[in-house]
């Protein structure tokens, strides 16, 4: 029969000096425990006595090492991998839906010994921690009783893509952290993240696959939208403060942190042409201006707040030099001067390096070439992968060059076998698996998930994204919005004047007081929502379906852009617009009478930006080009370097 015990002893303090701490909270649902000295333990591998792994009082690298000698290859190869976590229904494929395949999972867990998993679960906070329980009591029961670690992409904020971020449902949602860097108050970013962290740990997932600490120096790049901009130095500044808000301090992991992953090390903004590198054709980032110094430089912020874990770019780095050496043309999770040289030896990171989704997996057919036309393309991630610079390799190459590369751990695979036939093949030394195995174990047990992994289901209800929370969070939307242009002094606009709205929600407004018209011609201001213009050129693949790409000015024809034009022939129009990443306003400046971008804002934190409640505080975290011939022009690593900006990075106004 299952049970669940949870135990806490106050001030119970131990006589040795050595070995003295006060009792933890203890949670199990399949271990029985032990008592020693008036203390409990849990004995996870049922054998009758304290092993000292499982004995809460020693340090976690002691503990880690001791469990380490306990295990078999096969187990430390599935403690490499970083699967994800499989869900039943529509979606099932990418882990997407509300429930876990508790079948695979347990195929996972208990055949291939993967204990680290991404959830793509959404919502209600109650079910998806116990969905998160269920995992844990399958991993409890396994030989050893090694708890899971649960992580996943960014789920606080607006814009979402599968395979990058998750959609915010009841969790707080926040600006992108495009709008923390606009706001430029680290103190508030810190704050984001120990509401995050507690959101997070509050439903079961104890790492985040963030922050994207990314200099966003390519403005055509679809992935600038999860930066903190083009600064470097402000950049920096952010990204010490959302790891220490997430990780529960500057000091390292503890039992209350989530373990931030900062990535993607590193050059990834400087993406040749702006195509993504999840992607075939934009597999390369490229430094034309010799910069690639600035993009470490956010990095530092992170490793200052001694960030856990790392995770590097898919990208080759093409005209970069370390140490007198040009780069191996290999995406970064196989470059052994990026990680060993650069990683561990100059920056002395001694964290976990977890490699991004799918890189020891093969690309052909159509993850190469597109789905065939009329066709919606899919991803499957055990038949997708971004093995750039090594597809000639084997799998089993792959695996043991990223090793010895660098990498402790692999996203979105479970092939743990593979990474044991390359120890067998000697293509790997054992001594190399049980460094990543032993960094791997001692965040787990610097959580504390040996004693305590599961959750309360409606304590999670209360604390996901509860009143203070969200108020927090819209107020943050407020203030990260940017005003633009007030030429027509249309700001602020008193509530009582009649309204044509487009893209916006007509009870919000009718709810502040505003008339809203059917027509623009009846209406004293129009109220109009753009996003950043794009194209998509690439509809037949499936990152380039997803990412917005290509030009950044308007086009005539563009339905957002004409409903503007629209409304502004027949009265003053206020425009907001979402800006994913730079934009050309040329086409709006002169015809809007203001201007406002937002990086995320719900119509209640619009509403109050243009009613004066709340006032927009931001500056822009990147330039915005005049031109998409300057544009072409600038250089793809270096920032803000367009010759004539229509708005310089910084640039703000106040009403």
């Amino acid at each position: 029969m299952k049970y669940f015990i949870a135990m806490c002893a106050l001030g119970s303090l131990f006589a040795s000096t050595a070995l003295s701490q006060e009792q933890p909270a203890l949670s199990a649902r399949i271990a029985k425990t032990l008592n020693v000295d008036g203390l409990s333990f849990k004995d996870l591998d049922s054998n009758g006595k304290l092993d000292p792994y499982e004995d809460w009082r020693l340090p976690a690298a002691e503990r880690a090492a001791d469990l380490v000698r306990r295990m078999t290859l096969e187990e430390k190869a599935g403690l490499m991998m970083h699967g994800t976590a499989p869900s039943v229904g529509p979606g099932a494929g990418m882990g997407v839906g509300s429930q876990y395949d508790l079948d695979r999972a347990s195929e996972m867990i208990d055949k291939r010994k993967v204990v680290t998993f991404i959830t793509r679960l959404s919502g209600d906070p109650a079910v998806l921690a116990g969905e998160n329980n269920k995992l844990q009591e399958i991993a409890e029961a396994g030989r050893l009783g090694i708890p899971a670690t649960i992580s996943t992409d960014p789920r606080n904020h607006f814009q979402f893509v599968l395979g990058a971020s998750v959609s915010a449902g009841a969790f707080s949602k926040w600006p992108e952290t495009l709008g923390f860097a606009a706001i430029g108050d680290a103190a508030l970013v810190r704050r984001f993240g120990d509401i995050a962290r507690q959101e997070y740990r509050a439903v079961g997932i104890q790492e985040a696959l963030s922050p994207q600490i990314d200099l966003a120096s390519e403005p055509r790049w679809p992935r600038v939208n999860g930066t903190f901009g083009e600064d470097a130095q402000l950049a920096k500044t952010m990204a010490e403060a959302y790891v220490a808000g997430f990780q529960n301090g500057e000091t390292g992991i503890n039992r209350d942190s989530v373990v931030a992953v900062a990535k993607h090390w590193v050059g990834y903004g400087a993406a040749k042409d702006g195509y993504d590198s999840h992607n075939a054709y934009g597999r390369r980032s490229v430094f034309p201006g010799n910069n690639f110094a600035e993009h470490l430089i956010p990095f530092e912020g992170a490793f200052k707040a001694k960030v856990a874990g790392v995770m590097p770019t898919y990208s080759i780095l093409e005209g970069v030099n370390l140490d007198g050496k040009p780069l191996e043309p290999v995406g970064a999770g196989y470059s052994k001067q990026l990680l060993t040289d650069l990683l561990r030896g100059k920056y002395g990171f001694d964290g976990v390096i977890l490699s991004d989704w799918l890189i020891t997996n093969d690309c052909k057919g159509t993850c190469l070439e597109g789905e065939k036309p009329g066709v919606k393309p899919t991803l499957n991630e055990e038949t997708f992968g971004m093995p750039w610079g090594v597809e000639d390799l084997s799998r089993v190459d792959r695996f043991a060059k990223a090793v010895n590369a660098g990498v402790d751990q692999f996203g979105g695979v479970t092939s743990s076998d593979l990474l044991v036939e390359a120890v067998k093949d000697k293509k790997i030394n054992e001594e190399r698996i049980d460094q990543s195995a032993t960094r791997i174990l001692i965040q787990k047990f610097e959580q504390g998930l040996f004693e305590n992994p599961y959750v309360d289901p409606e304590t999670a209800r209360s604390i996901v994204g509860n009143p203070t929370f969200a108020a927090e969070a819209t107020a943050a939307q407020a203030k990260a919005m940017v005003l633009l242009d007030n030429k027509a002094k249309l700001l602020p606009v008193l509530s009582g004047k009649k309204v044509f709205l487009y893209g916006v929600d007509p009870k919000v407004a009718a709810a502040r007081g505003f008339t809203v018209v059917a027509t623009a011609r009846e209406a004293d201001f129009a109220l109009v929502r753009l996003n950043a213009p794009y194209q998509q050129p690439h509809m037949n693949y499936f990152f380039g379906s997803r990412h917005q790409e290509g030009d950044l000015d308007f086009k005539d024809g563009n339905a957002d852009f004409e409903a503007f034009k629209s409304a502004a022939k027949e009265v003053p129009t206020i425009v907001t617009i979402y800006l994913a990443r730079p934009a050309i306003l040329t086409g709006l400046r002169d015809r809007a009478g203001a201007i406002l971008a937002n990086f995320g804002a719900s119509d209640e934190a619009l509403f109050d930006v243009i009613e004066g409640k709340q006032k927009a505080q931001g500056k822009l975290p990147f330039e915005l080009p005049s031109s998409m011939a300057e544009v072409l022009a600038q250089k793809s690593d270096v920032p803000h370097d367009t010759a004539n900006p229509l708005y310089p990075i910084g640039f703000s106004m106040q009403y």
